[in-house]
């Protein structure tokens, strides 16, 4: 699972306050406080159990704090979608930037993906909520995911590293491996979120390499 490159190098996003002013380094800080405890509230109580109150009690601030960065629940639930999809493309990019073939770049990636769904296995659940919560939210996280993969598919179509197909297909398709794989070994496997095994990755990207074409690149031991 992969995507591009440019992801990786882009600017640094500007942060703002609620009322879109520019925040300095302080706020930037308390703003990734509410991010976090907004992750950990709402993956634990889910949306419409989660409230401001106990995402400020989280975060150690107070809830007039809390207006300074966000409206209410639902801009803030959003952005908490916008962000954690952020990281875990960040977490894909910098991890396949490191191959030097399409096979050796999809292992990476996929690498990359699974261990920030073990740190962060709310991405899971809070995206499931999106889906009735935020549909727009939830539609842009996977469309972002799709258009970087897309594009590398595309760039390695062209190269001949990978067999000649749809290449939206692929991506969604291969999404799904990588989401339904780190369910179920990740998410559901035990009390505690675990690395993928190491068989079970090796079966999926043997799996992987096959329908794309490519030789695999061997697994480090």
């Amino acid at each position: 699972m992969t995507d591009t490159e440019t992801d990786v190098t882009a600017s640094p996003e500007i942060l703002t306050s609620a009322r879109g002013t520019p925040l300095s380094k302080r706020g930037e800080r308390t703003r990734r406080k509410l991010l976090d405890a907004a992750e950990q509230v709402f993956a634990a109580l889910g949306y419409y159990d989660a409230s401001i109150v106990k995402i400020t009690e989280a975060a150690g601030v107070s809830q007039g704090t809390f207006y300074i960065y966000f409206e209410g629940k639902q801009q803030i639930f959003d952005e908490l979608v916008a962000d954690l999809n952020r990281r875990v493309r960040h977490a894909m990019s910098e991890a396949a930037a490191q191959g030097h073939s399409r096979a050796e770049r999809e292992r990476l990636g996929f690498g990359g993906y699974f261990r920030f769904t073990a740190e962060h296995p709310a991405l899971y659940r809070i995206i499931r909520q999106a889906e009735f919560v935020s549909p727009d939210a939830m539609h842009q996280h996977y469309a972002k995911i799709a258009e970087g993969y897309m594009e590398g598919l595309r760039h390695a179509m062209d190269t001949g590293e990978v067999v000649r197909a749809d290449p939206e297909v692929l991506a969604w398709a291969l999404m799904g491996v990588g989401e339904l794989i780190g369910m179920r070994w990740i998410l559901w496997d035990g009390p505690e979120p675990k690395r993928i095994p190491e068989d079970v990755f090796a079966e999926m990207y043997a799996f992987i390499t096959r329908g794309l074409g490519t030789p695999s690149e061997p697994i480090p031991g």
